[in-house]
């Protein structure tokens, strides 16, 4: 299995402007070193945590998903962020992950934030989502579903030939997550990438937005075992880290926690929408 080369763009959001968020992060992408395999981009990255739903969405293939595989296919890279889609009817702060063959796959937050009325203007998504790409499986979430372990657990199959490798290599988030609170986002990070034996990063933004909030960006990337690999406190700017597949293989081949797991797991078919 290679390696994984993922880019996190750790940057200030324009307020529900589109337009300014979409060339800043062109510009970041075309100026990343060739290899580059994952670009994450924040969460509602081209407008912000706006709470002005029927403001800012837009149909899932009106401009920003177009933009998002054109480039894709050029960089010959997949993306991924979430921004506000409208689809029959309803409004969803909805994850794209983009790849450069013009395919993508969609994940709707499952658990919005109550505090700040997002329940209220936004549907919750039901379904997790499992991402191949590069022959790594890519489970990606939502800021406020990092609180919630057992929808993010990593539940375990065997297959032939391996131990238990899990449904998941890398649990991967995209966020506005405030400074206030930053203490919270390191410390559920970590805990979610030594619980579930998986690379796990948090992607967040950095400045202020409209609503007076501070972000202090502290995006992170951890091994397996928790240990930081990528720490971006107070910087806006383009980090890059390494994934080595076969490091976390030998880590779950020694310390093998999961075979003691309890047995459960959620019924998606329960979870409201």
């Amino acid at each position: 299995m290679q390696d994984l080369s993922v880019a996190l763009i750790q940057r200030e959001l324009a307020w529900e402007n589109p337009a300014a968020n979409r060339n800043r992060f062109a510009a970041d992408i075309a100026a990343l070193d060739p290899g580059t395999d994952l670009v994450v981009l924040p969460e509602m990255f081209t407008t912000g945590f706006s709470m002005a739903a029927e403001k800012v969405a837009e149909d899932e293939a009106e401009t920003t998903l177009p933009w998002l595989v054109a480039l894709a296919q050029e960089q010959a890279i997949a993306i991924t962020g979430s921004l506000a889609v409208r689809e029959r009817g309803q409004i969803y702060n909805r994850l794209l992950f983009v790849t450069p063959d013009g395919n993508y796959r969609v994940y709707d937050k499952r658990h919005l934030f109550r505090m700040a009325g997002e329940d209220l203007r936004y549907a919750a998504g039901s379904k997790r989502l499992i991402v191949e790409w590069r022959g790594w499986r890519i489970c990606p979430m939502v800021c406020y579903d990092l609180r919630f372990p057992v929808w993010a657990r990593n539940h375990g199959r065997v297959l032939p030939g391996e131990d238990n490798r899990g449904e998941y290599d890398l649990l991967l988030f995209v966020a506005n997550w405030p400074a206030k609170r930053r203490m919270h986002w390191r410390q559920l990070l970590i805990a979610r990438a030594i619980e579930n034996q998986s690379y796990c990063i948090g992607l967040n933004r950095v400045g202020s937005d409209d609503n007076g909030l501070a972000y202090s960006g502290d995006s992170l990337a951890l091994a397996a075992d928790g240990q930081l690999l990528l720490d971006c406190q107070d910087m806006s700017g383009v980090f890059s880290v390494r994934l080595d597949y076969q490091a976390m293989a030998r880590y779950r081949g020694k310390f093998p926690c999961h075979k003691d797991a309890d047995s459960f797991r959620l019924d998606p078919d329960s979870a409201q929408s």
